[in-house]
């Protein structure tokens, strides 16, 4: 049995769980709607956390600085939206992370041009360094969780490291 199909049958049986409180508890009517929400939220909440975990491209913020690693362009055709694939190490403490990531950006040309010139100079031995910083301008909530269609992204050449005199 696959982790997927044993997460399958823990909601199922969740949900049987959830039929039983329904109707064989003496509980009033909201207590029996806050009990469905709150098992409703459970399974969107634990979906996107699946999503980050089972090594999905994540379509968060990119970090805030980061080593360009490789990217994947999918153009737009027919039906298809297109998309942009970026792996990715933050820059933490002016060091790489250890766990690279991935992630999912929406296609733009602009963006599409700007990688394909990094990725040549990262097959060329250029070590690549980018940062995304949030656009001006984000309405309403957007703020609370900045997503990578709201993000303006910069690639440049990574510093070589500075080492002592002797």
């Amino acid at each position: 049995m696959t982790d997927t199909d044993s997460l399958l049958w823990l909601f199922v049986a969740l949900l049987f769980l959830l039929g039983l409180a329904l109707v064989a508890s003496p509980w009033g009517r909201m207590r029996k709607l806050a009990l469905v929400l709150a098992v409703t939220a459970l399974y969107f909440h634990s979906d996107s956390v699946l999503q980050g975990v089972w090594g999905w491209p994540s379509r968060q913020a990119l970090p805030e600085r980061f080593v360009l690693l490789a990217t994947v362009i999918e153009e737009p055709a027919k039906g298809r939206e297109g998309a942009l694939y970026v792996w990715v190490n933050a820059i933490e403490d002016g060091k790489p992370v250890a766990q690279p990531r991935a992630y999912r950006l929406p296609y733009s040309k602009d963006l599409h041009a700007l990688l394909g010139e990094a990725m040549k100079k990262v097959r060329q031995g250029v070590s690549q360094m980018g940062s995304a910083v949030p656009r001006a301008g984000r309405s309403g909530l957007n703020w609370l969780r900045p997503g990578a269609d709201e993000q303006q992204v910069k690639i440049r050449d990574l510093p070589l490291p500075q080492l002592p005199e002797k």
